[in-house]
């Protein structure tokens, strides 16, 4: 057997000895392409062939890997599931189908976290896909420490190749990543100020009570919250009230910035 891939470069996202991806049995070159770039996406590089159908190299694989090259170039081949697996301390088996083996279930986000503890303790883990036609078979159950199972639409559960590595993947990358829920892309602006609201309602107001807007006195209040709300909801850049200024001006007849 060939050695492991050694320490932790960028595309593992600085975590040495990432989860394995072994293939058991793939049919088509495409999908192993497919895979492999859904690996890399999520910082995966180890990957493993039991007895791929056409053979190794595959130019359908690289070709489909779009540019996923450490991974295609690194691939290693086995005959027998021991073989490819005897470096790892544990494995997970993925399937849709209830088992009669009594083993610890997982879905991906489950999973995830505890691969990285079981990593962080210096032990190797693999997971385990079977062929795309008839997926894992008992005997590969057996050969796991626990199986993956996709809770999806109980009605529909089939899905490819590419599509299962990149559900582990991605949950697999997402807890390790610190990354905020929610974020607005700001580019060459900043969000707006209290001050810059304040000026663009006074502003608005203005041009409002001149056209004859608030022409119920009792309602003005009101009507001044309702509009304030409006704007206050809409999370304006700087930019933004510049420009909703300039509009106002512009539907006013005026040709200049607010110099306010």
């Amino acid at each position: 057997m060939s050695e492991p891939i050694g320490s932790a470069a960028p595309e593992t996202g600085g975590i040495a000895n990432p989860p394995v991806i072994i293939l058991i049995e793939p049919q088509l070159g495409d999908n192993i392409g497919k895979a492999a770039r859904a690996m890399l996406n999520c910082g995966l590089v180890d990957l493993r062939l039991v007895r791929p159908r056409d053979g190794w190299p595959n130019e359908r694989a690289t070709a489909n890997a779009s540019g996923a090259d450490i991974v295609i170039d690194n691939t290693r081949v086995f005959e027998r599931e021991e073989d490819a697996l005897a470096d790892l301390n544990r494995v997970y088996v993925t399937t849709a189908r209830t088992r009669d083996a009594i083993k610890p279930v997982f879905t991906p986000k489950g999973l995830a976290p505890e691969m990285r503890t079981v990593i962080a303790r210096g032990e190797k883990v693999g997971v385990m896909f079977g062929p795309e036609r008839t997926g894992v078979r008992n005997e590969h159950i057996a050969m796991g420490d626990a199986v993956v199972t996709v809770p999806l639409n109980p009605g529909f559960t089939s899905l490819n190749l590419a599509q299962a590595v990149l559900l582990i993947g991605y949950e697999w990358w997402q807890a390790g990543v610190d990354a905020p829920d929610y974020q607005m892309m700001m580019n060459d602006t900043f969000p707006a100020t209290k001050d810059d609201m304040e000026r663009l309602f006074v502003h608005l107001e203005t041009e409002l009570d001149a056209s004859g807007f608030f022409r119920v006195e009792e309602k003005r209040p009101n009507m001044q919250r309702n509009i304030r709300n409006i704007f206050n909801r809409a999370n304006l850049t700087h930019q933004e009230v510049q420009t909703l200024r300039g509009m106002i001006v512009a539907m006013r007849g005026g040709k200049h910035k607010p110099k306010d």
